[in-house]
């Protein structure tokens, strides 16, 4: 049966077509755009493509923040028959951007005012551009620019001039297997990849998402995500689209900043059911949460970490586990808590807001026990861009800390060993599925290809078991384990995640062993802190033995993982870094040492500081008080 994304919007509109469906800030409030108001944009844009040039096949680009413009560029790209290649606006580099538009072999390009410069810099380097067309008017248009409104008013009059079933008739000429998006993922080793994703893979994806939470046409959200990210094109409007519900984009500043500090403000003001999270956000909400309370003075403070403790027994493993037993008893004071402190701080995400979804790296169980004991559930849901993107999540109806949740149906999933065997269930391998929602390939990648799908089995790289409650454990890159000398194997992520969070003099880990004696791990450390620290004992950065102290400092707080320390059963020892480097500057997207979901870029920090880790495999190195480190502090 045929189900495109046109089909999916068209089916929308005729439902529901009164619904506010986007929800956008340009002054000052929220204003909606109705289902049949978005159709009639839709369409005088799609024929504006269509006046424009742009034919069925063409590959064009989107390079903007969120707003409507964004999805109502890409729905009017489907109805010409484009493709799009949505751009992530934190690529700053031009040979970024370069690459990603020659690779793509772009067309025609879609882009905001604020996002403009960076298009203009690389335009001589981009022969197959026929059109740079822009969302914001301009003072003044280069060659082959033209603005949004004048291809609307193109759209509008070839309306006029031809019947609506010839405008139509390209896009409901799009089959299931014709390519929607090609979305480039970062990369981690070699240049990145073009996912292809077809039409049906998003509409497939639609479809096994929904079978994990219910929502219906009343609901709302507000995508904080970047709209070129996968997770947010699927859950963030598509499955909103499908249900005649609500979407909003964060109002838009004059800078990336000034857009981050709206977010909240923004959060407040819409009031949304569901917002979709990555780890870095919730960690960062997490902070101000903890500063707001702080702020109000320490009998405050201490009556919220006693609440949270509260909750956290009487929560258990959430699910099934909430309250269970003697528990029971703890529920007065679970609601007493919940009334003087936890619903204020809801207050602050609008108080509608019903539960987060967390997609991306893994989330770590002491974030997802913090959120669900004040009432705002972050559910951690896993996926990649390759099967567009999700696999499975925990939701309202079965969730456990620290597993990723329940598969969406329908779906195989198979766990394999390094050979491509499949293991019984319990045991940990690499996480291989099969289903409508696994990408058409890599563009002009066959190599890379045929390695991911191997006879319709999508090899994800990432390692994992499915425990015997049904749920779905995942556990990191298979790629980026530990292995020890005895090829014993084991997976960083969640030790990293430990020693940052528990150590305040530690910004950022990295943590390596392959093959070799010990474990080691590449640190960035908090300078401020360790100063503070300093202060104390009467010393500065600046002394021989203000540096060895700091790297005491930080040896004492990684310390407290081994055994007989207070966090000493948290992780074997083996994995604990017997020694480190400390680095002189933070991972960065600027460096590339991070990509743009802020993932780590292992193999770039591994390729870069080889001489350091290396160097730690000696005597001297060995210990970390030593010159290496003297000198990066």
């Amino acid at each position: 049966m045929k189900k495109t994304l046109i089909d999916l919007f068209e089916n929308s509109v005729q439902q529901y077509p009164d619904n506010p469906f986007l929800w956008e800030k340009t002054k000052d409030q929220y204003e909606p755009t109705s289902y049949i108001q978005v159709k009639d944009q839709v369409y005088a844009l799609g024929a504006g493509l269509i006046a424009l040039g742009v034919k069925k096949g063409d590959n064009m680009a989107l390079l903007s923040e969120g707003r409507n413009a964004w999805i109502i560029g890409e729905l009017a790209m489907f109805y010409a028959g484009a493709t799009n290649v949505p751009l992530s606006i934190k690529l700053e580099e031009a040979s970024d951007l370069l690459f990603r538009l020659t690779h793509a072999d772009v067309k025609y390009i879609m882009v905001s005012g604020n996002q403009l410069k960076k298009i203009r810099n690389i335009i001589d380097q981009l022969p197959l551009v026929q059109k740079i067309i822009i969302f914001d008017e301009q003072t003044e248009y280069r060659k082959n620019e033209i603005s949004l409104s004048e291809v609307i008013n193109m759209g509008k009059e070839w309306l006029s001039q031809h019947s609506l079933s010839e405008f139509l008739s390209v896009g409901q000429s799009l089959q299931n297997d014709d390519y929607a998006t090609i979305t480039y993922t970062s990369g981690t080793t070699a240049d990145p990849k073009g996912v292809i994703l077809t039409h049906r893979n998003y509409t497939a994806n639609i479809e096994q998402s929904l079978t994990c939470v219910d929502i219906d046409s009343n609901w709302r959200t507000l995508v904080i995500l970047p709209l070129d990210h996968c997770f947010a094109h699927v859950v963030g409007f598509y499955i909103f689209m499908s249900k005649g519900a609500s979407v909003a984009t964060v109002q838009v500043g004059k800078t990336g900043m000034e857009t981050l500090k709206n977010i909240p403000v923004n959060i407040k003001e819409f009031k949304p059911y569901l917002i979709l999270s990555v780890p870095a956000l919730a960690k960062n909400f997490k902070k101000n949460i903890e500063q707001g309370v702080r702020s109000q003075g320490k009998i405050i403070m201490s009556l919220f970490n006693t609440g949270l403790r509260i909750a956290y027994i009487y929560n258990g493993n959430g699910g099934e586990n909430k309250g269970r037993g003697w528990r029971m008893l703890l529920k007065p004071l679970v609601s007493f808590f919940d009334s003087i402190l936890f619903t204020k701080i809801r207050g602050n995400f609008g108080g509608q807001l019903r539960f987060f979804i967390g997609g991306g790296a893994l989330l770590d169980k002491d974030l997802q026990k913090f959120y669900y004991a004040i009432g705002l559930p972050m559910y951690q849901g896993y996926g990649l861009s390759e099967a567009t993107p999700v696999i499975s999540t925990n939701s309202p109806k079965h969730h456990t800390f620290g597993s990723s949740g329940v598969l969406v149906k329908p779906l195989d999933l198979k766990i394999c060993d390094n050979e491509g065997n499949e293991l019984p269930a319990g045991e940990k391998g690499e996480i291989v599925i099969r289903g409508e929602n696994v990408m058409a390939g890599y563009w002009k990648n066959p190599a890379s290809t045929a390695d991911t799908i191997k006879n319709g089995w999508l090899y994800t790289g990432d390692m994992g078991y499915m425990g015997n409650d049904g749920l779905l454990y995942v556990l990191g890159r298979f790629k980026s384990l530990l292995i020890g000398s005895d090829g014993e194997k084991y997976s960083p992520e969640g030790i990293e995640e430990a020693l940052i969070e528990h150590s305040s003099s530690i910004d950022q880990l990295l943590l390596y062993n392959n093959q070799n004696p010990y474990t080691v791990a590449l640190v960035v450390p908090n300078k401020d802190r360790l100063k503070k620290h300093l202060t104390h004992l009467h010393l500065t950065l600046d002394t021989d033995q203000g540096k060895e102290e700091a790297i005491r400092i930080i040896q004492k707080q990684i310390d407290r993982f081994r055994k007989g320390g207070e966090l000493g059963n948290m992780f074997p020892d083996r994995w604990l870094p017997t020694t480190f480097a400390i680095l002189p500057e933070p991972f960065t997207e600027q460096n590339g040492m991070v990509n743009s979901t802020m993932k780590i870029v292992r193999g770039k920090v591994e390729k870069t500081y080889a001489n350091r880790i290396k160097y730690l495999y000696t005597p001297e190195g060995k210990n970390p008080v030593n010159n290496e480190n003297n000198k990066a502090l």
